[in-house]
């Protein structure tokens, strides 16, 4: 049976302690007791807390399931569909600690540049990926062109990062749904 790397533990168990605690409200030491390893080893593996925060919000940009946004079909129902499932993924993890993107963006400022940079790419890129198939529905009629594709995209994700900071501190996730609602009618022509 393999056995799971000191490294793995630590981003593993730090992405749940940085949900809970937020970025500042961490420690290497609540992230190592998380872990179970001890505090020394931290530093082999990272050269800080922020280091690895930003290797925690690149790991989290990577396993975004973009699939629906390629899939067949009008772009608004693959639109709704991507950002329900960002939905499912951030009440997977727990709506009281909303989307982890959404507290590294928030902490991101006090975090470091690492983790401000890791946020802005992770943003960036989903960004552009939305944009490409609003670029689509626009072509196509089905979304109004009143607004770039990218500002458009921006305002879907802003609207569901400030909707899941809602459902954070209601303990409602119905609050994403029905902001994803009026945003997704703002889109129509």
């Amino acid at each position: 049976m393999p056995q799971v790397s000191v490294k793995n533990k630590l981003v593993e168990h730090a992405e749940d302690v940085f949900r809970r605690q937020g970025f500042n409200g961490a420690s290497v030491q609540d992230i190592t007791k998380a872990a179970g390893v001890p505090k020394g080893s931290f530093y082999n593996h990272f050269e800080s807390k922020q280091a690895l925060a930003a290797e925690i919000v690149r790991r989290y940009a990577r396993s975004t399931d973009f699939s629906m946004l390629r899939e067949e079909g009008p772009a608004l129902q693959r639109l709704r569909r991507h950002f329900a499932a960002q939905a499912d993924r951030t009440r997977g993890t727990g709506v009281e600690f909303g989307c982890l993107l959404g507290t590294f963006a928030n902490d991101s400022t006090t975090a470091g540049d690492q983790v401000q940079e890791a946020v802005r790419e992770t943003l960036d890129a989903w960004t552009d990926a939305v944009a490409e198939i609003i670029t689509e529905g626009q072509e196509s009629g089905e979304i109004t062109r009143s607004r770039s594709a990218k500002t458009l995209a921006t305002f879907l994700i802003d609207s569901f990062e400030g909707a899941t900071l809602r459902a954070k501190t209601v303990s409602d996730q119905s609050v994403v749904a029905d902001q994803l609602d009026i945003a997704f009618e703002a889109l129509r022509p």
